[in-house]
């Protein structure tokens, strides 16, 4: 397997797919191959299809599924990618020893309240105000089934169920959970430590001119391995966290199931292997610097802390004001009314650490200081323009309040707008060129899989 030459023919992607359009390829790969099967494994809380191809027939399987987050449409394209790449070549999945099991879209009716933005130019106001992520409770990669401590979860939705019953049957050696985030550089989760893979992921990231992140982490919990590669985790170390943060109960915040890693875990009994790939939507070459800035980092830390506490302070009226007026049932009304609800019970730890740990000590470096004082910032918009798209649909369902809905959903607007033009105005930020990012998440499955396969 020459891996230059496989990550040479990722078409030059400018948009992403609609479920529809990731249905239909599926559709037309499996009459246009008859090794490909596409097998329903279930459906969406609105009826939608949950599908999988299945390529290959090596002794090990191989699990890759996309949109385990509805606003994180690159891993669509990576399979999207990956399961024709496959078809075409199959001695590449001889080589590898693995039966490929690939779901375009786990949660397909979250994909579809995002699709807005899927098309056309792609800038940072565009996106958020066409995006949803739903509540913890309802996020396919955080509603496995766990008992820990005094936290029961047992009632995944039915997307995870179906996602549950395929690990169940095949038992992965290799999954690969397809996420990206936001405003940062490239980085990684792995389930175990394996050393010839660390420097060959930073080394893939760099030959397709990709930077890896050096900005904090996404959470402070989070154990780093290497320079951008991370220790995979469960929802057992959020709710260490929130304990050893002062919350006596952590189960009334978290509200959630565990991660598909965590359930692999349990199921293959420690030997399936999970790897993330964290990608960006943009990116400064700050993050990148790690010089000493003049910023103290325990300071930033705090600061975009009082910032998102800001945000929550002009959201929550506004929420309130319109409450009666939206569909409860909504997933956007619930991933609302789950931020706002327990806002402050969430974000009263997050300060205590912020303020006791030793591990903010010291000058922040550059890329410590741009994550904090831009990217963290940037991250505060998007429950007020979720609470936007609530306004809209309240008007066209409560015409008898359309002034009222009009006003806050143009006060919500423009505050989105102010916030993000005024977080980037002295930024040199750029759009990743999607082509890029599928490539990292590519190549970064075939050079995990083959170590697998070598071990």
């Amino acid at each position: 397997m020459i891996l230059n030459d496989i990550l040479e023919k990722v078409p030059n992607y400018t948009d992403f797919l609609t479920v529809k359009e990731l249905n239909e390829s599926s559709k037309k790969l499996e009459d246009d191959f008859e090794s490909v099967e596409l097998t329903e494994i279930g459906r969406s809380r609105e009826g939608r299809p949950i599908s999988y191809l299945k390529i290959g027939k090596g002794a090990k399987n191989a699990l890759l599924f996309a949109f385990p987050h509805p606003n994180e449409p690159i891993g669509s394209l990576t399979i999207e990618f990956l399961s024709r790449f496959l078809a075409e070549n199959p001695e590449i999945t001889k080589e590898l020893g693995y039966t490929w099991y690939l779901i375009k879209a786990i949660d397909p009716d979250g994909a579809a309240l995002n699709e807005d933005w899927f098309k056309g130019k792609f800038d940072p106001v565009k996106y958020t105000r066409h995006y949803y992520r739903p509540a913890p409770h309802e996020q396919i990669e955080w509603t496995f089934p766990v008992k820990y401590k005094k936290l029961e979860f047992l009632n995944p939705p039915s997307e995870t169920q179906a996602l549950i019953q395929l690990i169940d049957k095949i038992k992965p050696t290799f999954m690969y959970s397809l996420h990206n985030a936001g405003f940062c550089g490239v980085y990684w989760y792995v389930s175990h430590a394996i050393e010839d893979v660390f420097s060959r992921l930073p080394q893939l990231a760099e030959q397709v001119q990709l930077p890896i992140h050096r900005g904090e982490p996404e959470a402070p919990f989070i154990k780093k391995l290497r320079p951008a590669i991370f220790q995979m985790f469960g929802i057992q170390e959020d709710y260490d966290f929130y304990e050893q943060n002062g919350v006596e109960n952590p189960q009334d915040l978290i509200l959630c199931g565990t991660s598909s890693d965590d359930y692999l875990k349990q199921v293959t009994a420690g030997q399936g292997f999970t790897l993330v790939c964290e990608m960006p939507y943009f990116y400064d070459k700050d993050l990148g610097n790690e010089t000493p800035s003049d910023y103290n980092r325990r300071e930033l830390v705090l600061e975009y802390l009082r910032f998102w506490q800001e945000a929550h302070s002009f959201v929550k009226p506004k929420f309130e004001s319109i409450r009666q007026y939206c569909d409860p049932s909504s997933r956007i009304f619930t991933a609302v009314a789950d931020g706002v609800e327990n806002f402050d019970k969430r974000i009263a730890p997050q300060i205590h650490h912020a303020k006791t740990s030793p591990m903010y000590e010291g000058e922040a470096t550059i890329a410590q200081a741009f994550d904090s004082m831009v990217a963290r910032k940037y991250w505060a918009v998007f429950r007020p323009a979720m609470t936007a798209r609530l306004c809209k649909r309240a008007i066209t369902s409560h015409p008898e309040v359309k002034t009222e809905l009009t006003n806050i959903k143009a006060e919500l607007d423009q505050w989105v707008e102010h916030t993000i033009n005024d977080t980037l105005k002295d930024t040199h930020f750029e759009v990743i060129p999607i082509q890029k990012l599928v490539k990292v998440q590519v190549g970064s499955a075939l050079i995990t899989m083959q170590h697998l396969t070598n071990r």
